[in-house]
């Protein structure tokens, strides 16, 4: 009996220590990992790791260093792309009568190079005689100053006392011409870099548009043919308002110099065709300021012939400006485009903060264009009439009804009087 219970415990308490495992046993490390986090080694792929983020951190560099070398050329191409998207039009028309586009793009380069060069030499005859006339008039202008001076502030000042200052600053002022002299070079190399500058600019254009069909092909050759239409035709948009808005432009110059000339001759100015075409230039092509600066100019000449002319001048600038603004450019730019004023003051602010003068000068026709694209490649959907949209609108119509209601009334009671 004994030995049957001491049978039966013993196997009960094998089948226990069978079912029951026991702790699990402890992970054992790698060999020679048990020294530290990687032990005695580092995994293979962090070498690799490393070396591949330090060519990407100095492949960062390098690009960001040959960007900041080349952004002036970046900006150069962009200034010649919209020139020559200005430019195309006409060469096109040429190259539709037959004449080849090389030829017809430097005859659109010297009738472009005639214009400025004149508008820059009549500005420049008009710079040369002011400055003549004012240092011819410069001692009794000083004189007139005295007076002045003396009566308002009852001072008693004289021209000798005047000069006698001068020469006590003497030192001063030979300082200023020797800091001036020291700047000559500075001021010639300046020059000369902007020179550089425009001829590569001049002659990007040129390529751009005597190439015209061969660039917008090489394009293309680098696209799958799904997306070589879309290109093209948003090339076409670019070329199409580009070309347009500063088209209308030109045109609002030209009328604007010839009526400022007529008004100017009136007036017996001198020099009032030059004086005129500074008008139209700087109104039209200068933005944001461009008003103000093209009206100073012929007011401050009239106020050296007569003070009556320069108030009848900017009498007529300012009505001029706003005949032009509700009369004639809703009219012209109709047929090419129309960019609202918000929109351009936009632009030009958006346009000076990247490229200061030259993203001022290019900021409206990339305005035009994106524009285009905008109304070519956006869907719009009509917009029901709604309070919450057209607040005061059903207002102003109910009031327009009751006076075409007093209208029509008035109009029966005097036919019945009669």
């Amino acid at each position: 009996m004994t030995s049957s219970a001491e049978a039966q415990n013993s196997d009960r308490t094998a089948r226990v220590a069978d079912e029951d495992p026991g702790p699990p046993p402890e992970p054992r490390l790698p060999e020679g990992a048990a020294g530290g986090l990687w032990g005695g080694g580092m995994p293979r792929w962090l070498p690799r790791a490393m070396v591949l983020a330090l060519v990407l951190v100095g492949l960062f560099q390098l690009a960001d260093w040959a960007f900041h070398q080349l952004i002036d050329l970046f900006v150069m191409l962009l200034v010649a792309f919209f020139l020559s998207l200005a430019l195309e039009p006409a060469v096109d028309r040429m190259a539709a009568r037959g004449v080849r586009r090389g030829i017809g793009t430097f005859l659109v380069f010297v009738a472009v190079g005639i214009a400025v060069i004149g508008f820059l030499a009549a500005l420049g005859t008009l710079l040369v005689d002011q400055v003549a006339k004012i240092a011819g008039d410069l001692p009794h202008l000083v004189d007139n100053l005295i007076n002045w001076v003396n009566r308002t502030f009852h001072q008693d000042l004289s021209l000798g006392e005047l000069q006698k200052k001068l020469l006590k600053d003497s030192g001063a002022i030979e300082s200023y011409a020797q800091q001036a002299a020291d700047n000559v070079w500075g001021l010639s190399s300046t020059v000369i870099g902007g020179l550089f500058q425009a001829f590569t600019v001049g002659l990007f254009t040129f390529y751009f548009t005597a190439e015209g069909p061969r660039v917008r092909r090489t394009v293309c050759s680098m696209l799958p043919p799904a997306k070589q239409g879309e290109v093209l035709r948003a090339w076409e948009i670019a070329l199409a308002k580009t070309g347009g808005y500063l088209y209308s432009r030109a045109l609002l110059a030209v009328v604007s110099a010839i009526g400022h000339w007529v008004m100017f001759e009136l007036l017996d100015l001198p020099y009032a065709a030059a004086l005129a075409v500074w008008v139209g230039v700087m109104s039209q092509f200068v933005p944001t300021i461009g008003t103000y600066l093209a009206g100073a100019l012929p007011v401050l000449v009239a106020l050296t012939v007569q003070p009556v002319d320069a108030l009848w001048v900017l009498i007529f600038v300012v009505v001029y400006q706003q005949v032009e603004n509700y009369l004639l450019h809703p009219r012209i730019t109709a047929r090419t485009v129309d960019v609202h004023p918000a929109v351009a003051f936009g632009a030009v602010i958006a346009g000076a903060a990247l490229l200061g003068a030259v993203g001022a000068l290019i900021a409206i026709p990339a305005a035009a264009t994106l524009q285009g694209f905008v109304g070519t490649y956006v869907r719009r959907y009509e917009v029901a009439t709604d309070p919450r949209i057209d607040r005061g609108e059903q207002r102003r119509a109910r009031r327009e009804l009751r006076r075409e209601a007093a209208r029509r009334l008035r109009r029966m009671v005097g036919g019945d009087g009669r």
